[in-house]
């Protein structure tokens, strides 16, 4: 079954781009782990095999639907103005963003950037008040299970300097 109303083969060269990402990330952060407690070490072992675990049922998957001709390794549709619609383009920056602006301004403030902007972009700049509400106690719940109490290395920033010294001075 072809991918479209013309029989036109689906071109999967695109799909595979975060995947293959992905997989590449998944096993540098794997090699970035060795020296850590075990226990970290379990959970990094645990998410990254699901991970890589999707990606090679999607990667059978493209494999199959390419031996059946169904499908191409081009390109085209790796952008499209669909994307720009769905907010995927914002999404990409918002990523970014993320990764460029975590060490200068702490993992939590960042988070809760990143996620409010994230939400209202899938939203569509619906209910901005309760998009926030939800990032800020995501953003504080990430704070108090990684940085607080389990002493993460985490970036640290304004809100973690101020919350250190609120919580050791009193």
């Amino acid at each position: 079954m072809a991918s479209d109303q013309n029989n036109q083969p689906r071109q999967i060269g695109g799909e595979l781009v975060i995947p293959i990402i992905a997989v590449v990330f998944t096993l540098y952060f794997f090699s970035t782990i060795w020296n850590s407690p075990w226990t970290a070490q379990v959970s990094a072992f645990l998410v990254g095999g699901v991970l890589l675990l999707v990606c090679a049922i999607f990667f059978v998957r493209c494999v199959m639907l390419l031996r059946r001709g169904e499908g191409t390794l081009g390109f085209a549709n790796l952008v499209t103005m669909e994307d720009i619609r769905t907010g995927r383009v914002g999404l990409l920056f918002t990523t970014i963003a993320y990764v460029v602006l975590i060490d200068r301004l702490g993992f939590t403030l960042t988070t809760f950037l990143f996620l409010t902007s994230s939400m209202l972009i899938l939203a569509k700049g619906r209910n901005p008040a309760f998009i926030a509400l939800i990032s800020g106690v995501m953003a504080l719940t990430g704070w108090a299970v990684f940085i607080w109490a389990f002493d993460t290395r985490f970036p640290h920033g304004l809100f973690e300097t101020a919350m250190k010294a609120v919580l050791t001075d009193g």
